[in-house]
This record gives C-alpha cells, structure tokens and sequence, in this order.
C-alpha cells in the first residue's frame, strides 16, 4: 500500500516535466525512483523533490525556449513591431503637432509653447523605425527602437520621486516601445513584414494612425470657443472631442471608429497562428493600462485632490513592473496549451479517417 501512495506522489512530481517528456521517459524514472526507495517510504525525499523539480522547470523553460523560434512567432514578431512603431510614431507626431499648430479658440497666453528637441526626436525615430521596416533594415529597426527605450528611461524614469503620476501615465506608451524593440529583435527574412501582410493590410496599418491623427489634429484647430448659452456650454464634448454640434462630434467619432477598424481587420485577417501571436505580444500593454485605470485610479485621484506627489508603496511599484511579462507568458502557455490541444484534435480526427477507410 505504501509503495502505491509513494508511486502516485511521484508521479504528480514527474507531472513537473513536459507532456512530450513524460510520454517517453516516465515509466522508466519511475522505475528508477522507486528502486531507490526505502523499505516502507511513503513520501519523496528533500533531495529527490528539489532534483525533479529543478529539472522539470529546466525542462520546460527548454520546450518553451524552442517554442519561440517557430515561424509564426517570427511572422507575428515583424508584424508586432511594424505596428507598435506605427502606433508610437502617431503618439509622437500628435504630441509635436499639438505643440506647433495655433489653436484659435483658446484664450491668450494659452497658446502652445511650441516643441522641444525631444519632441522632434521622438518623431523622427520612429518615423526611422517604421521605415526600416519596410525596407528590411531590421537591425536599423531594432536599435532605434532600443534608443526610445532607453531615451524614456533617462528622460522620464528619473521624475519617479517628484512626479510619480506622470511616470505611471507613461507607461503604457513605455511598455509598447519594449514591445516594438524586443518584436523587432526576431530574426525575421528581409522585408518579411510586406510578404505576412500584403498590400492592403500594410496600407491599412499605414494609413489608419495617419487619419486618425489628421482627425484629431483637426478637431482641435476647429473646436468651437467657451461660451454659455442658457446656463450651458455651447459644445459637445466625447473625452476630448470637441465639436460645435452632436452631428458634427458624432461624426468625429466615426472616423476614429471606422480608421481603428481598418487596423482590427488587418490584423485580424492574418492566419491564427500569427494573429494569436500578436495579440499575445500586445496584451501585455493592454494589462498594463488595464491595472493603471483601475487598481490605481484612487492613488491618481487622491494625488491630484491632496496638491502633493503621494509615493507608491513597492507593492505598487512590483504589481506595475511584474503584470506585462506575467501576462504575456501567460498569453504565450494558452496559446500552446490551444494549439497543442487542436492538433491531437486534427490527430484522432486523421486517425479516424484512417479506421473508416
């Protein structure tokens, strides 16, 4: 009877070890671990429960490791960063147009201060990274992408202790650059970006950002002067749309809406493989933002109402540093876990076929 019970704790030990693992070597660890056992042991030793854990981790992280350079997590990595460095250089170019446009419904002494050498940088790096791309100059891409990496970190990193609200509001923006250079450090064929998308979807990812920086760019240029009428304003107002009537603010809307949808579809008409890959590169961003909007959202306020910066504890700080990783290898196991379980699917399906014929 003991050696039953010490048979079944072994063997969830064992269950540490990859499928493909076990599937070959089980019987035979088991065998050799129960040959080493004591006369009436019920329980793995210390020693046996560290070497099969340690080497099962091992083990795994190698599986994973080989997981990773499978093409279709170098197509979604091209694809991830094209997009990303899209992304960023519209955030730029929105932050530099705001600073160089007049906007005239804004009082005197409201005016923009115009933009700075960092404004102008950060446009043109990404603008370099994006084209990069596209030529097939991936390492061009990736270091430019590094470079706004490591520029955020000398330039915002530092504020942590005098204006830690705006170190966490840019974050996400930060998070998505990591993703941009790390997408952009797969070793990907030369100009493989246009051969995974095509025309169209390459097109769509261009010129959507573009429109919808056009759009607000506008948008604001043509927002309506602070007025009262009747005890009210006298515009509409979405977030930060401004428009003198509901049509006109709806159709703002609109145009957002349908240029984020052409960048949706493109995406989402690439092959599953590839598609679940990128959204697993960006969910990352996603839960960041996420866990900033809502688990901090009473620090944010209460920064703003005291008129004083409020630190973060380190359980913030830690919480705000591990989420993207832990939820992109969390991304990445589902998605292994799913396509592992769909192609032993596609086996008993074969293997049927077979049986009927």
């Amino acid at each position: 009877m003991s050696s039953d019970e010490l048979e079944r704790r072994y063997r969830r030990l064992l269950a540490v070890y990859p499928w493909e693992h076990r599937r070959v070597y089980e019987d035979e660890m088991l065998a050799v671990l129960l040959a080493g056992a004591r006369p009436g042991q019920r329980r793995p030793g210390a020693a046996d429960v560290r070497n099969l854990v340690g080497a099962g981790l091992r083990a795994r992280l190698r599986v994973g490791a080989r997981g990773f350079t499978e093409p279709s997590w170098a197509d979604a990595a091209t694809v991830t960063g094209l997009l990303a460095g899209v992304v960023l250089l519209a955030l730029a170019g929105k932050a530099l147009l705001d600073q160089l446009v007049l906007v005239p419904s804004l009082p005197p002494g409201f005016e923009p201060s115009g933009p700075d050498l960092v404004d102008w940088l950060g446009v043109a790096g990404w603008a370099g990274v994006c084209a990069a791309v596209l030529v097939g100059w991936r390492w061009v891409a990736a270091a430019l992408a590094w470079a706004g990496v490591l520029g955020w970190g000398a330039l915002v990193a530092p504020q942590t202790g005098d204006n830690p609200t705006y170190v966490v509001d840019t974050l996400p923006q930060f998070a998505l650059a990591v993703v941009a250079a790390g997408a952009l450090t797969v070793p990907v064929p030369r100009r493989r970006v246009i051969a995974v998308l095509g025309v169209r979807r390459l097109l769509a990812l261009l010129l959507a950002p573009a429109a919808m920086v056009a759009l607000l760019v506008t948008n604001r240029v043509t927002s309506p002067a602070f007025a009262f009428v009747g005890g009210g304003v006298s515009y509409q107002v979405f977030y930060d749309i401004e428009a003198s009537s509901e049509l006109v603010l709806w159709l703002y809307v609109a145009g957002l809406a349908a240029a984020a949808l052409a960048m949706v579809i493109a995406v989402a008409t690439l092959t599953p493989e590839v598609r679940r890959r990128i959204v697993v590169m960006l969910l990352p961003v996603a839960a960041l933002a996420l866990v900033i909007d809502s688990v901090l959202a009473g620090w944010v306020t209460s920064t703003m109402n005291m008129g004083h910066a409020i630190p973060l504890v380190p359980a913030q700080w830690a919480m705000l540093v591990l989420v993207a990783p832990v939820t992109f290898l969390a991304g990445a196991l589902l998605v292994r876990r799913r396509e592992e379980t769909l192609r032993m699917v596609a086996l008993g399906r074969n293997a049927d076929r077979e049986q009927n014929t």
